[in-house]
This record gives structure tokens, C-alpha cells and sequence, in this order.
């Protein structure tokens, strides 16, 4: 497949173009790295520009992943900028944003901002931005950040599993929220409530049952509880990380539609593996909150097509090899799926009835519309020409040694999935080809320019 050059202009043409309207024959005009028109299918071509065919390929918009835990600079060994967004564009991610913690320092401070973005400025091969954190002490430190440029800010409410990314209680939450709220930011949560991670059976051992036992739905339910309220109260913007319980949803469906300013996100794992398949000893399917029964997926589901869960993002939190010992109670805790988001997605997606369309709201539409990117997100004239090309109805057999991610462990390992990312597309230059990175073109954005 050509390349564009940069700033040059470009025809992409598919029977399979997927837009806000709904899927549809099409072809995409592009000048300067930006989408100029969504024309007819027998559109002649522009004099000068170069046509793309693409056949009965799949046009999307590149997806855009607002969860991602790069762990760059201080934890490489883990992941790292470098082979974090190849492998996102090789799994059609085009824009991701990185969460605070798991680098060292954490992004808790604009200087510690500052040293992140040195860092992943000559290494992204897709745009880039960065969460700021609120933890216990920096309350000061927040405008500061949000006046740098991060899309917002990330807190647990229960620990972190690393000690330089301690929690907020509620009164530390309650005042970070306020602080927040004053300047029209957006407050990001792990909630989980820790009295009731407290009370649970210890886990140790191999058993993922008692893992799932270790991790309840109550300590969701109350600390999306304790959410709502607060933001109620306070005016504030909040969002729901990762969300696993199905017991949470209505809610979360009653704040929303009484006017709580709340979102919430689900991941790939929650929405495609379940507990009752996780073999004892497997810790590649560790994740906190967890993995759990297929009726609650269904449920998650549900309220994906009911607009509950308004988006659906990675949460790629990778380690070594080594930390995934055959010990729940001891193991790291993630999933690592950054390029293999969009194909588990649509697997799943298709055989419940949905379609390209939903994917692309859930993936891409609706987490650039929660992180305020108003270039992403859709095949639209005026919004950047980032695309993924899929071929939906070709399958593919997971290898991990195949994966860009620097530490080739998944609990997708052997699974086998429909899509497959021909190629992928930032600001109209070709990034990928079968998984192939190309060039390096992403830059790094900021909520004031994005």
C-alpha cells in the first residue's frame, strides 16, 4: 500500500467506510494530514492526489486509547514508549494517553511532566498525551498540571501496588475533586473501596476463585457510590475506570440521567474473558478489579448498547515475565492487550449483533470525545486523517512473539480472533503495514492544543 507524503493530498476508497452516520461505500479526501470530505465511492479523484484502494477492507477511525500504563521513564524493563505505540498502531491505536503511575517519577507534578515528555517525545509512533495524578500531598501541584497540558487526573481509592502512588481516603478525595471541579478539570478513578478489599479472604496460591473472592463487587459498588455522591455535591466531572461489576450499572444509569456530570469506561478483558475459563495458575489473566462470570459480561454488555458504559479502552498495564508468578496473591497485577484491543472487541462484538459502527464509538469516538479531542475520533471532514484498514472477516491465531510490546505475556495467548489490522493511518502517512511499523510520525498533545 503507498504512502502518503506529509501534507500531501490522498483518496482512500472502500466499500466499508465507517462513519457517524453508520457504515457505508465511500471515499475519504485528504489535504495536510486532514480529512477534507467523505465523498461517494465513484468520486473521481482529485488531480494531483494519490488513490488508496482498499477494496471491501475497513475503513475505521483510528482508535484512540485513553488507559494506557507506558511505565516510561524508571520501569522500562516493563514497557516503554518505544514499543508501547508500535504496538498500538500495529493494532490500529492511533492516539493513547498515558497514565500517571508505573513511571518513575509519576506524573504528580508539571517538572515530573516535564521529564515524562523528554522522554516520549523522540519514541512515539503514534500522538501521545499524558494523564496527570492526584495523590496525597499535590493538591497544589494540580492546576499547575492542568494549566501543563495533562487531559486530567487519575486517583485510586484503594492501593495502587506501587508506594510512590498512594490513594486518596475520602476526605483527600473529596478535596481533590473540589479542587478540580473549580477549574473545569476531569477527575479519573479507580474505584475500588478499600475496607472492603480489607475484609475479604487473603488470596495466596494458585486458585483464581480465590482471587475473584479477594476482589468483591462491593468494593466497586461503594466506591462508585461514594463517586457519585461527591460529584453531585460538588459539580464535578467524573469518570469510572475500568469498570467490572455489573452490580454498579444502575447507578451509574440513575446518576447519568439525573444529571451527574460521570462516564465510565469498561476494557477488552472484562467484555471477552470470564473467570469461569481462567485455569488456576494462569496470572496473565490477573487485573485489578477483576475478570469476572460471564453473566456479569453480558450485563457489561448490555449496558454498553444501553449507553451506560460510554467507551471502551485498554487499560495495558504490562510487566515482566518474572512478576507473573503462578500466584495470585503474588503475581502483578494487568492485562497486557494494547494491540490486540480492536480484534478481541470485534470478535466478541459481532457475534452479539454489533456492529463496525459500535466498535468505532466505543474505541474511538467516545473516548476522544471524554479526553476533549476534538480532531480525533471519527472519518469527518475536519477532524485528523487517522485511520485503522481491517479486515473484518479474516481470523488470526494470537502469538505473543508476534506482539510490539516489549514483554510478549498475554492472556490472549493462542485465542483465535476476527480482524485483522491491515494497516494503520496518522494525520493521513501510512504508520503500519501488517504490523509493520513504517515511520515514526505521532507527536505529543496537549488538552489546550489537541
Amino acid at each position: 500500500m503507498p504512502t502518503a507524503e506529509a501534507g500531501g493530498e490522498l483518496l482512500l476508497r472502500s466499500t466499508r467506510v465507517v462513519t457517524p452516520e453508520g457504515e457505508r461505500p465511500a471515499a475519504v479526501a485528504v489535504s495536510g494530514g486532514t480529512i477534507t470530505a467523505v465523498l461517494p465511492h465513484d468520486a473521481p479523484v482529485p488531480a494531483g492526489a494519490r488513490l488508496v484502494e482498499l477494496g471491501e477492507d475497513a475503513l475505521l477511525p483510528g482508535l484512540v486509547d485513553t488507559h494506557v500504563h507506558v511505565n516510561d521513564p524508571g520501569r522500562t524493563e516493563w514497557e516503554g514508549f518505544w514499543t508501547a505505540t508500535q504496538a498500538a498502531a500495529a493494532g490500529g491505536v492511533t492516539t493513547l494517553l498515558d497514565m500517571p503511575l508505573n513511571s518513575l517519577p509519576p506524573t504528580t507534578t508539571a517538572a515530573h511532566l516535564d521529564t515524562k515528555r523528554a522522554v516520549a517525545a523522540p519514541k512515539a509512533h503514534v500522538d501521545t498525551g499524558f494523564w496527570g495524578g492526584a495523590i496525597p500531598g499535590n493538591l497544589a501541584d494540580l492546576r499547575p498540571l492542568h494549566d501543563a497540558g495533562v487531559f486530567g487526573f487519575k486517583c485510586f481509592l484503594s492501593p495502587s501496588g506501587v508506594e510512590e502512588f498512594p490513594e486518596l481516603d475520602p476526605t483527600g478525595l473529596a478535596a481533590a475533586m473540589a479542587e478540580i471541579a473549580g477549574f473545569g478539570g476531569l477527575l479519573i478513578v479507580h474505584a475500588e473501596d478499600p475496607g472492603h478489599l480489607e475484609l475479604a479472604p487473603p488470596v495466596e496460591g494458585p486458585r483464581y476463585a480465590d482471587f475473584l473472592a479477594s476482589r468483591p463487587r462491593a468494593a466497586e459498588n461503594d466506591a462508585i457510590a461514594l463517586l457519585i455522591d461527591l460529584a453531585r455535591r460538588l459539580g464535578a466531572r467524573v469518570h469510572v475506570l475500568h469498570l467490572s461489576s455489573c452490580d454498579a450499572l444502575p447507578m451509574l444509569a440513575e446518576a447519568k440521567a439525573s444529571g451527574v456530570a460521570v462516564t465510565v469506561e469498561t476494557c477488552p478483558h472484562f467484555l471477552t474473558l470470564t473467570a469461569e475459563e481462567v485455569p488456576d495458575g494462569a496470572t496473565e489473566f490477573k487485573c485489578c478489579p477483576p475478570i469476572r462470570e460471564r453473566a456479569n459480561q453480558d450485563a457489561l454488555w448490555q449496558a454498553l448498547a444501553d449507553g451506560v458504559i460510554d467507551c471502551v479502552v485498554s487499560d495495558h498495564s504490562p510487566c515482566t515475565a518474572d512478576l507473573k508468578v503462578p500466584d495470585f496473591g503474588r503475581a502483578w497485577g494487568g492485562i497486557s492487550s494494547l494491540q490486540l484491543g480492536l480484534p478481541a472487541i470485534w470478535t466478541e462484538a459481532r457475534q452479539r449483533g454489533h456492529g463496525l459502527t459500535d466498535v468505532a464509538r466505543w474505541m474511538s469516538t467516545a473516548p476522544a470525545a471524554l479526553a476533549g479531542l476534538s480532531r480525533k475520533g471519527a472519518i469527518a471532514a475536519g477532524r485528523d486523517a487517522d485511520f485503522a484498514v481491517v479486515a473484518p472477516e479474516e481470523t488470526f491465531t494470537v502469538d505473543p512473539a508476534a506482539l510490539h510490546h516489549r514483554n510478549q505475556v498475554t492472556a490472549y495467548a493462542g485465542r483465535t480472533l476476527h480482524g485483522v489490522v491491515r494497516s494503520s493511518w496518522l494525520r493521513g502517512q501510512q504508520i503500519t503495514d501488517h504490523g509493520r511499523t513504517l515511520q515514526r510520525v505521532g507527536r505529543l498533545i496537549e488538552r489546550t492544543t489537541a
